[in-house]
């Protein structure tokens, strides 16, 4: 049951929401459409469930070409953020409806709807109406609904993004439970790189309507092909600087340099541009290079036992994002350290060069 997109992509009028793409996304398999608002994700997703047709290329189900397949003739379910469940049906027949229209057993139907409503905590809930329901308990109604068909592929629209953050968490631990032990192929859309992170699986980076990588999700946090992704892949905002290297070095500015190790000695002199994540900007010395920059603090956040920092250094602006409370005054002059060790290096046409696995570094942390 493997679903291939082949130069798949979506015209409007002359907008391209969807430029050409290839994908091949395996049985059993979760899939991860990474991007911001806008970025095409609901898009695509709808032209993989045959919700809209390509305007050019193919879509392959289980080696069937399915591209002018109705969404009626395709075993598919999808989950969109918004709660949408039929408010005359109790939480039980919003969960059968789809299995009434299969014309199942009502046998069948009843083992089923009980299986899945066990699954995602709703037993109790069975005999509401979805207006008497929290709106944790109307996603995971939605979702039972979507999942209980036991569909070839299920699509996940931002489904967590309306709950509140204790509900978030409880569902984004619960997800890869459900699909555990499926055949299903799930594809579940985000613009959250650390819910990315946490689901792990393969992710597609999307922006302005491009993938511009598709792999396993550690694999493209820890090696973007490109600085776009870098940035697709980072919240707070990847740090970017323009940086010459000479005489061995890098050099940001007239007294912020740090040696090139590595396989960073073989790059040739000439300007690149720097990434390094903001937790990899610290105010104490941490890492295996720190490097110190100065500058003008703009903007400080606490949140909880985190601090945030947004400082300038002449007219670059940078994030440092630090464990601990560290008290920084606005429009005061602070110190920060970076970690030179856990930076990438791109060209000046965006591709990634080098990387901290390129200096003989450990592997960046978990964290986006």
């Amino acid at each position: 049951m493997t679903l291939v997109l082949k130069n798949v992509a979506k015209r409007v009028g002359i907008a391209m929401h969807i430029h050409p793409t290839d994908l091949r996304l395996e049985p059993g398999s979760f899939n991860i459409l990474l991007g911001t608002t806008l970025a095409g994700k609901t898009t695509l997703m709808q032209l993989m469930a045959g919700l809209d047709r390509p305007t050019s290329g193919e879509v392959w189900f289980d080696n069937r070409l399915v591209t002018k397949v109705s969404v009626q003739k395709r075993n598919v379910s999808m989950v969109y953020q918004q709660f949408i469940n039929y408010p005359n049906m109790s939480v039980f027949e919003n969960i059968a409806s789809p299995l009434r229209v299969a014309r199942m057993a009502e046998d069948e139907i009843r083992r089923r709807v009980h299986t899945m409503a066990e699954l995602l905590r709703l037993t109790p809930m069975l005999d509401r109406g979805p207006a008497e329901l929290s709106g944790g308990q109307q996603q995971r109604t939605a979702m039972a609904r979507a999942l209980v068909k036991d569909a070839d592929l299920v699509l996940l629209d931002e489904p967590l993004a309306n709950l509140d953050f204790k509900l978030r968490e409880e569902l984004r631990d619960e997800l890869p439970r459900l699909f555990a032990n499926r055949e299903c192929i799930v594809v579940y859309a985000t613009t959250e790189p650390m819910e990315a992170l946490l689901f792990g699986g393969r992710t597609a980076t999307l922006f302005e309507g491009a993938v511009t990588q598709f792999g396993p999700t550690s694999e493209l946090y820890r090696q973007p092909r490109d600085l776009i992704t870098a940035q697709v892949f980072s919240d707070p905002p990847i740090n970017t600087a323009r940086v010459h290297k000479r005489d061995g070095a890098f050099v940001l500015d007239a007294t912020t340099r740090w040696e090139a190790t590595g396989a960073l000695k073989e790059l040739p002199d000439a300007d690149y541009t720097v990434g390094i994540r903001p937790h990899f900007v610290t105010p104490m010395q941490r890492g295996q290079r720190p490097v110190a920059v100065d500058g003008r603090v703009l903007v400080t956040e606490l949140s909880g036992s985190e601090s945030i920092v947004h400082f300038v250094m002449g007219e670059t602006t940078w994030v440092s994002q630090a464990h601990g409370i560290h008290p920084f005054e606005v429009g005061a002059d602070a110190r920060l350290y970076a970690d030179m060790a856990r930076a990438m290096y791109f060209a000046t046409d965006g591709r990634l060069l080098a990387s901290a696995s390129d200096q003989d570094a450990p592997d960046p942390s978990a964290r986006a």
